[in-house]
């Protein structure tokens, strides 16, 4: 089974409306950037998992697919992965910077290392496109 690639096709077509902020590319490009960089540090055993998680990273969050239709789609584990990738804190900047550090640090490393990656890909827009905004993403 290659869920991976039918994370990849799902991503794209949920998130095919979806512009990038800054750029105005298609949003699939953030994803697959993520999904390329957790394929290059990704133990084989959890390669195709990462990398179906780091397509659908932003599926709930951002284009408000459901924890079923994920699970239904590409089991638990998957959906879970999602769900903890997702950025539900409510409250001021810090405050939910601060909850959001806090849910990933208590999640296992093959989570942290799909954030980290979505970090090093948002990064480099923010940095490239809003250096004002960048002091602040950064810290």
């Amino acid at each position: 089974m290659n869920n991976s690639f039918d994370a990849m096709m799902f991503a794209r077509e949920v998130h095919k409306d979806q512009r990038r902020k800054y750029t105005n590319n298609q949003y699939t490009d953030h994803l697959a950037e993520v999904a390329g960089i957790v394929a290059t540090v990704a133990s084989p055993a959890y390669l195709d998992l990462m990398i179906s998680v780091a397509w659908l990273h932003d599926s709930i969050e951002d284009q408000s697919v459901t924890e079923k239709t994920l699970e239904g789609k590409f089991g638990y584990v998957v959906m879970r992965g999602v769900l903890i990738l997702s950025d539900f804190e409510e409250g001021t900047r810090s405050k939910r910077k601060a909850a959001s550090r806090n849910r990933l640090a208590d999640c296992p490393a093959w989570i942290q290392t799909i954030k980290v990656a979505d970090l090093i890909s948002n990064t480099a827009s923010i940095v490239e496109h809003d250096q004002k905004f960048a002091k602040v993403y950064l810290k």
